[in-house]
């Protein structure tokens, strides 16, 4: 026998599946337009023609990206920073938040402030680059992987989880059984941990892939350039230079605005290529460990 729904249930799932198409929809159309302008010819991104499919098919963005000449060893050095920066920034984080989470931790609440000391007051660009330097890290990779190696915001989020999951009682039974605490957390611990383990490799993978600022600041060489960085010099040498304003030269100045217009937009479609691709694989763990880590 069918059960009849009440119609203010009915009327709150209908409102409830209106509200998350209109979401679902905002989140999807930059996406669709940064993908059809990215394919699309300057004059119709100039004149709003472009709304879900591409106008005036091309795809000179993506040629000219294409024949930048550091655009492969941007890619292969931001590949290396994200795996990189990734692995080391989950393994601290691991640590962190496990110790963090022990109540048998010695001044456990002293040091969870010493963590969040850097979240509440940053030091700033000009004590870190001295830092940096003072450790004769300038012009190195480890100038932009070490200096965003570890979040306090990740390590909150992994110290709720296992103070959810791996509850002290769990460990006083191992302790009895003579495990110590090296022990507890590689083989007990470390274990349960891969749905946080997914959530931060891919926290710290998209930041050190969007990350660009730091190898900017730290770094001269253009052989130690990530992608993000490329990308934007690329961008940078297409826009237009006010020294052209007065010389007269229209062709060039329409022909540089048509350029940075399209490559823009095809820029942001490289980039984020990477990202899709990975999500769905850790998406699984991602969304369990993001939904316990963050709620006590």
């Amino acid at each position: 026998m069918r059960i009849k729904e009440p119609k203010g249930d009915r009327a709150y799932y209908i409102v409830n599946y209106c509200v998350l198409i209109v979401f679902t929809l905002m989140v999807l159309y930059p996406l669709v337009y940064v993908l059809s302008a990215s394919f699309s010819s300057a004059g119709a991104i100039a004149n709003n023609e472009v709304v879900l499919w591409p106008v005036g098919v091309t795809a000179d963005a993506y040629k000219t990206i294409l024949e930048s000449p550091n655009l492969v060893i941007g890619f292969a050095n931001s590949v290396l920073y994200t795996v990189a920066g990734a692995l080391i920034g989950t393994a601290l984080t691991l640590l962190a938040g496990y110790a963090t989470s022990r109540d048998d931790l010695p001044f456990r609440r002293l040091l969870t402030f010493f963590f969040l000391i850097p979240a509440l007051f940053a030091g700033g660009i000009v004590p870190t680059y001295i830092v940096v330097q003072q450790l004769g890290l300038l012009d190195t990779r480890w100038a932009i992987i070490l200096p965003g190696a570890m979040s306090v915001f990740n390590v909150i989020i992994t110290r709720t989880f296992y103070q959810m999951n791996v509850p002290n009682e769990v460990l006083e039974a191992a302790k009895v059984d003579g495990a110590n605490d090296f022990r507890f957390f590689f083989r007990i611990a470390l274990p349960l941990s891969k749905p946080i383990i997914a959530v931060n490799l891919l926290f710290y993978g998209i930041t050190q892939w969007n990350g660009w600022f730091n190898a900017f600041l730290y770094t001269t060489d253009p052989g130690l350039q990530p992608l993000q960085l490329v990308l934007r010099e690329l961008l940078s040498q297409s826009a237009i230079n006010p020294s052209m304003i007065g010389s007269g030269d229209v062709a060039e100045l329409l022909r540089r605005k048509e350029l940075f217009d399209k490559l823009k937009y095809a820029m942001i479609v490289v980039a984020m290529i990477p990202p899709l691709i990975a999500y769905p694989f850790v998406q699984k763990h991602f969304v369990k460990g993001a939904l316990i880590g963050s709620v006590k």
